[in-house]
């Protein structure tokens, strides 16, 4: 059986009330604060029955032609709002809050009959497991968890209260998730991370023994994969935001609220702190420690502690080529010159 959230219809009155932002009217117009919002959509795009936003200065000019019934809005930028106006400290935010009452969610309800769930495990009542889904018996399903089809939950596994699993997530083994986790559809948690030690003949495997701690509130990405820990686990704090397509070496440790974006590689064992931001594509070395309310920027390779907060780069920005191939030539003969200029 499958269950689904009722469209929301709301009045701009009550959409202010519930998120204590300020209502403005337009002047000289038949609107009022009994008008009902069906949805979102952004400046550009919004209809009558929908709710915009204006948090990027790049998009003000849009404000003055949007169709939306309302936009939320700082103090400031209500000024020039023609529409309706919700008023707003932090508008990307309350935009955010409102945009969750108009998401619209399909969600399986109790056990499928297509789902295999092995003798043993411990599923609570209220929890919902989709088709095709596999439940081994050491597991642990809590209260009204979400399971969409096709997960796999291997031995040793927990998971909290109100978490969501999204199509065709495997936690592999000895995985264990907060209160309130979201898991995107192919992530992987729990596989062995790359434990390999050199021999005459090459390469011996090492056990991976620990294994994954996922702390509250955090949400991870599509295809996006953790190691389990080599002995120790490898642990992600509350609140942590991993993106699409990120690499999370085994025993590595990532601090509370830290967001990390798509195509990451972070190697074993290295520690990031608390409320750091790291950009897409940056590269992490193994062992190393990174302070928090760090900020590193895209394509950037970490080689070295960071033991200082604040922001960091590592690549060239983008330039014309004909300009990147004649620096490119300089820099290939850095050495070269640093040499002949030591010896004049």
């Amino acid at each position: 059986m499958r269950g689904e959230i009722a469209v929301v219809q709301i009045s701009l009155k009550a959409l202010a009330e519930r998120f204590a932002l300020q209502l403005q009217l337009p002047a000289d117009s038949a609107l009022s604060s009994a008008n009902l919002a069906h949805g979102v959509n952004t400046l550009k795009s919004a209809n009558l029955q929908q709710i915009a936003f204006l948090a990027n200065p790049k998009y003000a000019a849009q404000l003055a032609s949007t169709n939306a019934l309302a936009v939320i809005v700082n103090a400031a930028q209500a000024v020039d709002c023609q529409v309706a106006a919700l008023i707003s400290s932090n508008p990307y935010a309350d935009f955010a809050r409102v945009a969750a009452l108009f998401e619209r969610k399909v969600q399986p309800l109790g056990i499928a009959t297509s789902a295999q769930i092995e003798a043993g495990a411990q599923i609570d009542p209220t929890a919902a497991i989709g088709a095709l889904c596999v439940v081994a018996s050491s597991a642990k399903i809590g209260a009204r968890a979400v399971l969409h089809a096709g997960c796999i939950i291997g031995p040793d596994c927990v998971i909290g209260a109100d978490c969501e699993l999204h199509p065709r997530v495997t936690l592999v083994k000895r995985v264990r998730l907060g209160d309130r986790v979201i898991l995107h559809s192919g992530a992987v948690l729990g596989a062995d991370g790359f434990g390999l030690a050199p021999i005459s003949t090459g390469w011996l495997k090492i056990p991976q023994l620990g294994g994954v701690q996922i702390g509250d509130d955090c949400e991870i990405g599509a295809n996006t994969t953790i190691d389990c820990g080599a002995l120790e686990d490898t642990i992600l704090g509350i609140g942590v935001k991993l993106d699409n397509q990120i690499q999370v070496g085994h025993n590595v440790v990532i601090g509370d609220y830290t967001a990390i974006a798509g195509c990451t590689a972070i190697a074993g064992s290295s520690h990031i702190g608390k409320r750091c931001l790291i950009a897409g594509g940056v590269g992490i070395a193994g062992h190393l420690n990174i302070t928090d309310g760090v900020r590193i920027n895209a394509m950037t390779l970490v080689a070295n502690d960071i033991l200082e907060p604040g922001d960091y780069s590592g690549a060239m920005p983008i330039m014309p080529t004909r300009e990147w191939r004649k620096n490119a030539v300089h820099i290939r003969r850095l050495d070269e010159r640093l040499r002949a200029r030591k010896f004049d």
